[in-house]
């Protein structure tokens, strides 16, 4: 009877051991499994549903933020759940949490970046910006950085506080935004028949706007040529291809009226001296791109 006393004693230990060990252990699992379940569900289905009818930026901001913040609550739940006590855990966390944040100054500046940009609003998701020296379209802004969408379709992942320790150029946020063209014509074409030819193209374009009106002005007397400054409005998304289209459309208006667009030119004269030093004849070499007869 001895052995199978022995035996039961072994059984009745590790079943102790189980109950003590394993039952918080998988308490700590499940709370873990379903705390980042319910933090992938709150920060990508709930708030979403919610913030993105308002405001998409900051809806996307503010559940990537409620993922980190779930995420640390969930483990700090779950270790608990073994046993182990909580106030030293944070006190540790928070004497780790110091040093890290000295160790990483750089991402915490790009927290407090991002709070400054949903906060600030100097753009939203959707508008065309010129930001850290890269121009796009803000597709993002998430609690360490910001995505742009550049004219190729490639995206640019941008550090917050590059963002806003630098200029931040808003293209559309205005109804309507100007285009300007500075186009040189010779000194001897009539200034008042190119601004005509300059007007009447940008009339004939449905994408330029009457108000403000499209004007010409002689911008300055150049050395080569006298440059003007071709002038009006358009939408922020008809830019682009308004600027390209007035751009060939004058060049042809220009050469049907037999306007001229000059190019840098210089002479070289040479001088010629015998062999006493006196001049014995000059001459003059045309140069890249002059014709002569």
């Amino acid at each position: 009877m001895a052995p199978r006393i022995g035996l039961s004693l072994d059984t009745i230990a590790w079943d102790a051991m189980a109950i003590r060990y394993g039952v918080p252990a998988l308490s700590a699992l499940a709370v873990l499994l379903v705390g980042i379940w319910l933090a992938r569900w709150l920060s990508r289905r709930a708030l979403p549903r919610v913030t993105h009818r308002f405001d998409p930026m900051l809806g996307a901001f503010l559940a990537n933020a409620t993922y980190i913040g779930a995420i640390v609550i969930v483990v700090v739940v779950a270790i608990s759940t073994l046993g182990v006590p909580v106030s030293p855990l944070l006190a540790v966390l928070g004497t780790a949490g110091l040093a890290i944040g000295l160790a990483l100054k750089d991402s915490l500046s790009n927290i407090a970046s991002g709070v400054m940009l949903v906060t600030l609003r100097p753009f939203q998701v959707g508008d065309v910006v010129t930001a850290a020296g890269e121009t796009g379209t803000v597709r993002e802004v998430r609690i360490f950085h910001t995505v742009i969408e550049g004219p190729d379709k490639q995206l640019s992942t941008l550090p917050n506080n590059l963002i806003t320790s630098s200029p931040i150029i808003n293209l559309t946020a205005q109804a309507s935004r100007r285009i300007e063209l500075v186009i040189g014509i010779g000194y001897s074409d009539d200034i008042r028949l190119a601004r005509q030819v300059a007007l009447a193209k940008m009339q004939a374009d449905a994408r330029v706007l009457a108000d403000p009106a499209p004007d010409v002005l002689v911008y300055e007397l150049a050395d080569n040529a006298v440059n003007l400054g071709i002038r009006c409005f358009v939408a922020p998304p008809d830019w682009f291809g308004t600027r390209t289209s007035l751009l060939e459309q004058i060049k042809l208006g220009f050469d049907e009226a037999g306007i001229s667009i000059p190019f840098p030119q210089r002479d070289m004269h040479v001088y010629l001296h015998d062999a006493d030093g006196k001049m014995a004849g000059t001459g003059a070499l045309p140069q890249a791109g002059h014709r002569t007869g």
